[in-house]
């Protein structure tokens, strides 16, 4: 009997089975990232710096959590940006309402952002409207109704105690709260992707719906749900970003849409649908961070630091970016 280690061959080289070539890739960089960091700044490896992007990632983590999920049904949510800003604003103006208003001013803010989702989900899935198409116009419409809130200023609304305390609080001394809720949310997520009827539905529809219809899945009530989720996501990323910077802030959001959905394509989630694990959405958010992190410690002027970020996506997605979806 041959006691060979199972292989799975990708672009011509041979991976043991079971491993994501994306996902090692992705910490292959990281690695590569932390080396070239620490050369630049002794800095780089503290504790203190680590736990300090961890926690800036925690943010960019609980809004791809969504994204990956919308991209696993062979969809894609461009509504992400004034989803972030509205959750914000929102939680932020339930402060203003007194005591009250301020114990519900998380929850205001991710039912706020599940609102929008819902109708991203319904027109996606009940109206077969294309998702690109609503959650571009939800997007606008949405822009549109935080101008109006605003009047065209910056919000005046203040976070809460509570919304500053999971941001920038430490429960556990020296852990930072956001990175808690990232790692509670991503415990969350692999269990439901992995362990709940609901996450299998998910990975079925974007491998094909039609199979997935016909096997007794409700694929309408599984897209719109898994829409209305990446919406509260998003919304909740919205609530820790005011949090940490004390206030809501106009277009807060529009920072987040091509990281998040960089993160999880280039943690090896598949643009069509199907194929992906969380893992890799971790590493991603990680690669993205330290990417950004690593162009600002070198103090590359703004237009400079787009024009690396965007070329090393590009040439990540081409490493590995074309495999089969099967």
């Amino acid at each position: 009997m041959s006691t060979t280690t199972p292989t799975v061959k990708t672009r011509g080289f041979a991976w043991p089975r079971g491993v994501e070539p994306a996902v090692l890739i992705a910490f292959g960089c990281i690695l590569l990232l932390l080396v070239v960091g620490a050369i630049y700044s002794r800095n780089f490896l503290s504790a203190t710096y680590l736990l300090q992007q961890l926690k800036v990632a925690s943010f960019l983590g609980v809004i791809a959590t969504g994204t990956m999920m919308v991209i696993l049904l062979g969809q894609i949510d461009l509504s992400v940006p004034w989803v972030v800003t509205a959750g914000a604003m929102m939680a932020c103006a339930a402060a203003s309402f007194g005591p009250l208003g301020a114990a519900f001013a998380v929850p205001v803010g991710i039912l706020c952002g599940a609102l929008i989702g819902l109708v991203n989900g319904f027109a996606t899935a009940y109206l077969r409207i294309p998702s690109m198409i609503v959650t571009l116009a939800t997007n606008a419409v949405t822009q549109g109704l935080m101008v109006v809130y605003t009047g065209g200023f910056s919000p005046q609304d203040s976070a809460t105690p509570a919304m500053r305390w999971l941001a920038t609080g430490e429960m556990i001394p020296a852990v930072p709260n956001g990175v808690l809720v990232w790692l509670i949310i991503a415990v969350a997520a692999v269990f439901l992707l992995n362990r709940t009827t609901f996450g299998r539905s998910i990975y079925a529809i974007g491998n094909r719906e039609r199979a997935a219809f016909l096997s007794g899945i409700n694929t309408r009530r599984i897209v719109m749900l898994t829409f209305v989720l990446a919406g509260a996501l998003s919304a909740f990323g919205g609530v820790l970003l005011a949090g940490y910077a004390s206030k809501a802030a106009q277009s807060m959001g529009d920072a987040y849409l091509l990281p998040a959905i960089a993160a999880v394509v280039l943690g090896g989630t598949h643009v069509l649908g199907g194929r992906g694990s969380y893992l890799g959405t971790v590493a991603g958010v990680v690669l993205i961070t330290l990417l950004q992190s690593i162009l600002s410690v070198m103090q590359i002027e703004e237009a400079g630091r787009q024009l690396i970020f965007g070329a090393v996506i590009v040439a990540m997605l081409l490493l590995y970016g074309r495999q089969s979806k099967l």
